[in-house]
């Protein structure tokens, strides 16, 4: 059976809700990150960066979450990976987009607003991350135009990655609602039963 290691509220949870989508058992073992054993001997065999998540499949490990996401789908779901080699291009854009374009200046403002007592709290650091956010997201949503997913009415991979990105938004004080086109999408996903089933495990 297939092990996936992290919680529901890490980057564990984008393939927490993947393994929904393929429909495959697994087992979620949490990782007791308070007491460092993300750090300890036996974890850092599994996954040598000390950090969430990481799988276990048979013979194969792997962190990384979206490698991860990639290896569910192509070994339980392909049609995940998109239905064609456009389909397939564009899933691989949108989550390469979201982890090295959308996710830095989010996590940034995140790690100030959350993490950091009022006191340490960078506003400059807020103030310049967020400022990158329209841009990006307009580009999202703009690509969004008259389509129901990333890729027109396929539903891949791509909106797993994404959508995880994007959906911290609302926790870093970004309104999504006036982005008509991305309000839409995410609504679209939010009907799907494995993201509703994955969204049940966060609470």
């Amino acid at each position: 059976m297939i092990t996936l290691y992290g919680s529901p509220r890490t980057s564990a949870g984008r393939c927490l809700w993947t393994l929904e989508e393929v429909g495959v058992p697994y087992n979620l073992k949490d990782v007791d990150m308070r007491n460092k054993e993300h750090k300890s001997a036996e974890y850092l065999k599994i996954n040598p960066m000390g950090k969430v998540p990481a799988l276990i499949d048979g013979n194969v490990t792997l962190f990384e979450s979206m490698a991860i996401n990639f290896y569910l789908a192509d070994n339980y779901k392909k049609e995940l990976l998109g239905m064609t080699s456009k389909e397939r291009g564009l899933s691989l854009q949108w989550s390469f987009w979201a982890s090295s374009e959308l996710q830095d200046p989010i996590i940034e403002v995140f790690i100030q607003k959350v993490f950091m007592p009022d006191d340490k709290r960078d506003q400059a650091v807020i103030e310049e991350n967020l400022a990158k956010l329209p841009d990006l997201l307009n580009v999202l949503n703009n690509s969004l135009e008259g389509k129901k997913y990333l890729t027109g009415d396929q539903f891949t991979i791509g909106d797993i990655n994404t959508q995880s990105v994007v959906s911290i938004c609302p926790m870093i004080g970004v309104d999504l609602k006036q982005y008509k086109n991305i309000d839409a999408w995410l609504g679209a996903i939010s009907d799907r039963p494995a993201f509703q089933k994955y969204q049940s495990l966060r609470k």
